[in-house]
């Protein structure tokens, strides 16, 4: 790590204020080193924090936080802000077990105006501040940033429709680092920016504006020839027609890395009245050589060598690549299995698919409630579609889950990665919920595996399954470490496997909670007590007639889940307690009425009770109480 003599300095926005360009540029790169090497210990989102470096700066300098708004979208890209928002000292814990968040959070800074973790919210959210003010008669800037791939969000785009209708004073940053918006940013298109953010370009443009509503004949037919002019010499040279049609007066493009242009244009803009959009380009991972060439992989990873961008932790194969290779291995026998994801290729395993069979495989951007319809539409018409999308962002789309796959009983396939606590990301990608909200759902296959063994034939179950919809809930990471069985077979749907017998009690568990619980049997065996465990598999349809078999031989019965516990696989069997007037004691362990905060798997399923030993705790109390 260099000696960082300028970020010494630097513990909040007013430290940078009377920076000069030069002074800034240092701090920029000293910043960018002091981030490659924290977050190569703890792990995070590397590259869309380095390639915001400047703009960061740049918005400190000019506004006058946190008086003034920043909204951040999604918020993988706020470390900077972190940083010179009085969590310098902190850095070093960021997303560690009781250390500061990955994502603004609004009870952590003042500066975080917005909590965030799901994408495309930025805009509405900024709108809804700028909205506030105005009510409240005060005074302060707000200012959106937002991705190119976050404004493929329909939520984005829903909040750019009441923006430009609300004509609000706020500022929207397009921050584009992929070019999937415009590729005309050569010297004519930032001359032209130039040009329209000069304090004399905007005032003769009014006195324009006003001369011609003061033509008493031709008023209107002389301002709409005026404006189409300016559109067409606009849609020429820059992209921001289709900004200006949503009522946002557009600026751009912009080098994202040239902080004095940068601080320049926000300082005539934010002067502007009416919703501002300013189009800048950045690299993602700018700065660091490994993190430029694969952005994808430098996006969010663990922790790794900065020398040589390597991680630092050899890993068994996990969930995600049983998955992406087995759905890839059962399209080879089956033309009509594709697959659908929300722009996570990689994250998901699909990029299997997308290698072998690319016109199989779809990514329609952060477009989670399209995706599911889309598939839908794709399974009427006789495909086999496989959604891969993150337990927490299926939330997203649950009404297009209800009406228009599942009332339907369209057999669509929901691959649903990161179930149950995923670790440092914290609450808002936590999957704790999935296993609740569609048990709700008439029509739905719900199941999760108990190693990812189980996992493909799972996958195997559910696209061969065609009376409706199937979701298969697995979680983050590596898997348990068992051998693949030869073939692949379906599973009864609804069935349940008795593990090992028992006489004193029984743990009924499913996913990755059937593991621990067959250790947590081993070690109570070891104290004496003879606990059954059960695979459940499913939980809707739950296996009724093996559960009740298995219950009525114990005194005892504990249901085990990595999910809410409220509405969950205990919820479900407690049901069947109550509708058979079984006679047992019942305990239900999951995850509490509450959300969890980040940190590592292993230490925050050990806070909840939900590994071996707190298993072994919960039913040993329970046996004796």
């Amino acid at each position: 790590m260099g000696d960082h003599d300028l970020l010494k300095k630097v513990n909040f926005p007013s430290d940078i204020k009377k920076m000069s360009s030069e002074e800034l540029k240092q701090l920029a790169e000293e910043l960018r080193e002091f981030i490659i090497d924290s977050v190569s210990e703890t792990g995070g989102h590397l590259a869309p924090s380095l390639g915001v470096v400047e703009l960061t700066l740049a918005l400190h300098k000019v506004f006058n936080a946190p008086e003034d708004k920043i909204v951040w979208d999604v918020g993988h890209q706020a470390y900077v802000h972190k940083i010179i928002t009085g969590r310098k000292d902190k850095f070093h814990t960021l997303r560690q077990y009781n250390g500061i968040s990955g994502f603004p959070k609004i009870t952590e800074s003042e500066y975080d105006t917005f909590g965030v973790g799901h994408s495309s919210t930025s805009i509405s959210a900024a709108l809804g501040m700028a909205a506030a003010r105005d009510l409240l008669r005060e005074k302060y800037k707000v200012v959106a940033v937002i991705g190119d791939g976050a404004l493929t969000g329909g939520v984005a785009f829903e909040g750019l429709n009441n923006a430009g209708g609300m004509k609000k004073d706020m500022i929207v940053i397009l921050n584009d680092n992929e070019m999937s918006i415009s590729r005309n940013v050569g010297a004519v298109s930032d001359y032209f920016t130039k040009v329209i953010t000069n304090p004399l370009y905007n005032r003769i443009k009014k006195d324009v504006w006003d001369l011609t509503g003061k033509i008493p004949m031709g008023t209107k037919f002389v301002r709409e020839s005026v404006q189409r002019v300016q559109d067409g010499i606009k849609t020429m040279i820059t992209p921001g027609a289709l900004f200006e049609r949503f009522g946002f007066r557009y600026f751009g493009p912009v080098d994202g890395h040239d902080i004095a242009r940068l601080v320049k244009v926000l300082n005539e803009i934010k002067r502007l009245k009416g919703p501002i959009l300013l189009h800048i380009k950045t690299i993602k991972g700018k700065g660091y050589k490994f993190a430029e060439r694969d952005a994808t992989k430098f996006h969010g990873l663990g922790s790794f060598n900065p020398e040589t961008g390597l991680s630092k932790k050899k890993k068994r194969i996990t969930y995600t690549e049983v998955f992406g290779k087995t759905l890839t291995e059962l399209a080879e026998k089956d033309e009509r299995i594709i697959g659908i994801t929300a722009a996570m290729a990689d994250g998901t395993g699909m990029i299997h698919l997308k290698n072998k069979f690319k016109n199989r495989f779809f990514d329609v951007g952060i477009a989670e409630q399209h995706a599911v319809v889309f598939a839908g539409a794709m399974a009427l018409q006789g495909m086999k579609p496989v959604v891969a999308i993150y337990s927490t962002f299926l939330q997203r789309a649950y009404d297009q889950v209800i009406h228009d796959v599942a009332l339907q009983k369209l057999p669509v396939v929901f691959a649903l990665d990161r179930g149950g606590i995923v670790g440092e990301d914290g609450p808002t990608h936590h999957g704790s919920f999935d296993l609740s909200y569609l048990r709700l759902v008439p029509n739905m296959v719900i199941m999760a595996p108990k190693d990812e063994n189980e996992l493909r034939h799972m996958l195997f179950t559910a696209v061969n399954y065609k009376k409706g919809p199937v979701a298969i809930r697995y979680p983050r990471g590596e898997g348990v470490g068992v051998e693949f069985d030869s073939s692949l077979n379906e599973i009864p749907i609804g069935t349940s496997e008795v593990l090992k017998e028992g006489k004193n009690a029984a743990i009924i568990s499913i996913g990755d909670m059937v593991h621990p619980s067959m250790v947590a049997a081993e070690k109570l065996s070891k104290k004496g007590y003879d606990v059954a465990v059960v695979n459940a598999r499913f939980v809707k349809p739950l296996d009724r007639e093996g559960l009740i078999s298995v219950i009525r031989k114990v005194p005892v019965v504990v249901t085990v889940e990595n999910n809410s516990i409220i509405g969950g696989l205990g919820s479900s069997v407690s049901d069947i307690l109550a509708e058979e007037k079984i006679d047992v004691r019942f305990k239900k362990i999951g995850i509490p009425d509450k959300f969890v905060a980040h940190g590592p798997v292993a230490k925050l399923l050990e806070d909840l009770a939900l590994d071996s030993d707190g298993i072994v705790r919960s039913v040993e109390s329970f046996i004796n109480s």
